[in-house]
């Protein structure tokens, strides 16, 4: 008969509980019916507590751990206080040691004779102390290469060789040990206090079945594995805590290391071992609300800071198939490794792992009290299919979301790039977990930003070498949420022109960053540090848009396109341009998504449609729809029959100056006359009278490209005609 065991004491945090689960699996596992144990035990996950499925019962699983538990040896004379030395720091292992080599029974036989293998090694190779540095790589391959086979899983777990040395998993600390203290040590002190003396039988009750027990904790301190347990300040009611760690929960945890062995081993030859440590990546300071961290290794620290993403399944699962779990720890990125934390997020979108998991608990190893280092349980992110996830593949291009990383972690890089950088990741976590406009929304807006603050720094732009990618249509697609943010934004960053040969120039994105006209091979742009063209600056937004008009006046005057300055590939509605005359638009947000939008290649794209009703129309007055003729592109007039082919439309620059001067009524006085005078029939005899307007809101929202279809409907409004054509004005959807 299979029971199924709720284990509340082995839960998916802290690390120590998630450890202490797989030790659970692998000790019934192994030890077989005549151990006592289980070799078809199983296991799964169910509501973040740890079910076994086993013949045994309760009372025979506690009877396992209670009479028949072999402890794995675990032992580290390589490290400090590893109990095989004479000196005064390693007095409470060595007595431990000592405890365990004169012991009786069984259960302690392969402890005992691991202990007097080491012990001849030692003396054998003539280590009669702690071993120096110049020393120590030497015991390592010996360790390897004389113990018996059975410690291999371990010595795997604790270190790894490399032609440069040796490496330290982040798991285990440095080889075992975790500052001055030492995982080993403490290990023996437990095997003697459970196995030995016997003293925590009653423990084991609160370990597995989270049933309460006094007196339950031993005075050992959990090290990274459990950060609330290890006591200090604010650890509890009064000022200082003490440590709070059942003695059983230590000896499990430890014992579910194992697992981390072989990965980190099998192929150091060909790629760094701590990426090949099973679901180890290096970190990401994003997708938590708390989660700051300094990515590079502090100063004088040996280990760096690293994440774990340990996996969660729900469908049991038998010991063979959770060893090939961990010893290969797959999760890829399309054809390569992930790297980071956000790969890995990356990584479960796209369902680049092994089906049957269904979700990963992260933790990022956090150095915290000095340089003691705890396991932090960060975010849950559930295995499934993000396809908004894909598009974060175009900002890898030619490694540019990878060098705007590494130069974010640069101590010198400016704060403004470096928190755009930050921001930029936690939009990316995001979007691999929801499919969401406003978060594909943020991603342009932090590009953007980055973008511009590179701008402003030669020695910035020479660390990413590369302005942003160009991207597809798709971001633009799948970020429009329909607002008039959005499609304002979009109307002005698609601005273009064509010159003599047909090619579009003068983009947008000229204006708002220091990058090259032309395209190389790859389709992208580089820095042009000379470009007198980007003047885009921290500002308003209207003073931002009045720049870009005066900017693209000069040069498409120097290139023959003088009646084509605001032609763009897309467009924005009338009632976005009276929201924006109204003040009721975030300003900011079109200036953050502008630069985004830039980026993306709008060739073949689709003007917006509006979600008007039928009998609804924008409120533009006539004052502002007369001055937007000046402002609407010459093969957009002659489209509408408006403007005879032999003529041309020309913005005079009397009417931005006015404009700008909030001389408002100046200006629209120039644009009545400017009409008059090439005998367009107007309705009254005098200009509309302006009052109470702001002429630099005016003059921004007179540079925001419309829609074709927009464009017949504004003029059609004002009754607007050239004497010499009668033919009626047809909407179509077409670009301005």
């Amino acid at each position: 008969m299979i029971h199924e065991h709720p284990l509340p004491g082995c839960t998916p945090t802290p690390l120590a509980s998630y450890l202490k689960a797989l030790a659970v699996l692998r000790l019934v596992a192994e030890a077989g019916t005549d151990g006592g144990g289980d070799s078809e035990a199983t296991g799964f996950w169910r509501e973040d507590v740890f079910v076994l499925r086993t013949r045994l019962t309760k009372e025979e699983l506690r009877a396992f751990f209670l009479d028949r538990y072999r402890p794995t040896p675990l032992i580290a004379p390589w490290g400090a206080r590893s109990g095989f030395f004479a000196e005064r720091s390693e007095k409470t292992a060595r007595e431990a040691l000592s405890a365990i080599s004169n012991s009786d029974g069984d259960r302690l036989e392969p402890f005992r004779s691991t202990i007097n293998a080491v012990r001849d090694l030692l003396s054998s190779h003539g280590f009669d102390e702690k071993a120096s540095d110049e020393k120590k790589i030497e015991l390592l391959n010996l360790c390897r290469a004389e113990l018996p086979d059975h410690i291999l899983p371990w010595l795997d777990a604790c270190y790894v060789l490399t032609s440069e040395g040796r490496k330290f998993p982040p798991l285990l600390g440095t080889g075992g040990n975790e500052g001055s203290g030492s995982y080993v040590s403490g290990f023996a002190q437990q095997v003697v206090a459970c196995i030995v003396r016997r003293g925590h039988d009653h423990a084991l009750e609160f370990a597995l079945f989270g049933i309460a027990a006094s007196n339950a904790h031993s005075d050992q301190t959990p090290g990274h594995f459990s950060p609330q347990g290890s006591g200090g300040a604010n650890a509890s009611t009064g000022f200082e805590g003490g440590v709070q760690l059942n003695a059983w929960d230590y000896l499990l945890c430890l014992e579910g290391t194992l697992f981390f062995a072989s990965a980190s081993t099998r192929k150091h030859e060909f790629a760094p071992p701590q990426i090949n440590f099973p679901f180890t990546v290096a970190p990401t300071a994003a997708g938590h609300g708390s989660y700051v961290i300094a990515e590079e290794r502090p100063k004088r620290a040996k280990r760096q800071v690293m994440e774990i993403w340990l996996p969660l399944w729900e469908r049991p699962v038998g010991l063979d198939e959770l060893k090939t779990m961990f010893s290969e720890g797959r999760v890829t990125l399309g054809a390569r490794a992930i790297v980071n934390g956000l790969d890995f997020a990356r990584a479960l979108a796209g369902l680049g792992i092994d089906r049957g998991l269904t979700s990963f608990q992260r933790f990022a190893f956090l150095m915290r009290n000095g340089q003691s280092f705890f396991a932090t349980a960060l975010d849950r992110y559930r295995v499934k299919r993000s396809p908004d996830a894909d598009l974060i593949a175009e900002l890898e291009h030619r490694n540019w979301l990878g060098s705007v990383q590494r130069y974010a972690r640069d101590e010198n890089a400016p704060n403004a790039f470096r928190a755009a950088a930050h921001q930029l990741d936690t939009a990316l976590f995001v979007v691999t977990q929801q499919a969401s406009r406003t978060a594909l929304q943020t991603v342009l807006r932090r590009v953007g930003d980055i973008e511009a603050a590179l701008n402003v720094s030669t020695k910035s732009q020479e660390a990413v070498r590369a302005p942003a990618p160009r991207l597809s249509l798709a971001w633009a697609t799948k970020a429009d949420d329909q607002s008039a943010e959005f499609r304002i934004a979009a109307a002005l960053s698609g601005l273009c022109l064509r010159d003599d040969k047909g090619r579009r120039v003068l983009h947008a994105r000229r204006h708002l960053a220091a990058v090259s006209e032309s395209l190389n091979r790859e389709g992208d742009r580089a820095w042009e540090p000379t470009s007198q063209l980007a003047v885009w600056r921290r500002g308003p937004l209207t003073g931002n848009i009045a720049a870009l008009l005066h900017r693209r006046r000069l040069e498409a005057i120097a290139l023959g396109g003088e009646g084509e300055v605001l032609t763009s590939q897309t467009g924005a509605t009338r009632d976005d341009v009276a929201a924006f005359l109204d003040s009721a638009t975030d300003d900011t947000r079109i200036g953050e998504l502008l630069g985004g939008l830039a980026c993306v290649d709008w060739n073949d794209s689709e003007p917006p449609r509006a979600n008007r009703r039928a009998d609804e129309d924008a409120a533009l007055s006539p004052a502002f729809t007369l001055l937007k003729v000046f402002f609407t592109s010459e093969s957009v007039l002659r489209a509408l029959k408006w403007l005879p082919p032999d003529r041309s439309f020309r913005l005079p620059a009397e009417i931005p100056a006015r404009l700008d001067a909030n001389d408002v009524q100046a200006a629209v006085r120039i644009a009545w006359q400017r009409l008059r005078a090439i005998g367009v029939k107007l309705p009254g005899r005098n200009p509309p009278q302006v009052a109470g307007v702001d002429g630099k809101r005016w003059l921004a929202a007179l540079c925001i490209p419309l829609t074709y279809a927009e464009t017949v409907r504004l003029l059609r409004g004002l009754d607007l005609g050239p004497q010499s054509e009668a033919d009626p004005i047809q909407p179509t959807e077409l670009t301005v």
